[in-house]
């Protein structure tokens, strides 16, 4: 899939005031500052698209991006660790949770790992609380080039070790790189192929 526009439409802090488009929604989910917003940039060949930075907790609303006129990429608040106050973060994780559970035109969730770190409790959590809602997920290990190949590896293993407690089957899963465009491929080619299925 080639991605020849890519739009910011706009920001919601209620998923009843997301964009009304009848148009699929992939969903973009991590820990603060596992490189969610430089992914989105990477994915669409824009960096100016998202807004990326050094300290956690920049991504505050539902943002929504149009894609190809066709879908929508959406950027939602980071979990876990952010210099915000427990009462901010309470409140995006319920305003988060809220429009996975109810956006009827959800596709799928990426959820994206840092793969520089051993399994996190909060990050497994997330993995559960969108399981047990029966919300699609793949898994997204950003920033593999950050470290050598062997821990990353070893980091994902211990990652999927940690889902075979309360997963029958892993979700699909992918190893990126925003700084050197690994992985770019082969998550467009999945929409691209998720987006085919439902024109059926």
């Amino acid at each position: 899939m080639k991605v020849f526009k890519s739009e910011f439409i706009k920001s919601s802090n209620n998923y009843k005031d997301c964009p009304k488009d009848q148009l699929p929604e992939y969903a973009f989910i991590g820990r603060s500052n596992v490189g969610k917003s430089s992914l989105l940039n990477m994915l669409v060949n824009n960096k100016k698209l998202s807004k990326t930075s050094s300290k956690p907790g920049k991504t505050k609303l539902i943002n929504h991006f149009m894609i190809n006129k066709s879908y929508f990429l959406v950027d939602l608040p980071g979990y876990g660790w952010a210099k915000s106050s427990k009462i901010e973060r309470e409140k995006w994780l319920k305003m988060t949770k809220l429009y996975l559970k109810n956006s009827g035109k959800l596709s799928l969730v990426f959820q994206l790992i840092d793969s520089r770190i051993k399994p996190q409790n909060s990050d497994i959590d997330f993995t559960l609380f969108l399981g047990i809602n029966k919300i699609p997920l793949s898994i997204i290990f950003t920033k593999i080039d950050k470290i050598k190949e062997t821990i990353v590896e070893k980091n994902i293993e211990l990652y999927k070790k940690e889902l075979l407690k309360n997963w029958k089957k892993l979700p699909e899963i992918f190893i990126t790189s925003s700084k050197k465009q690994i992985g770019r491929k082969k998550i467009l080619t999945y929409i691209s192929e998720i987006n085919n299925s439902l024109l059926k």
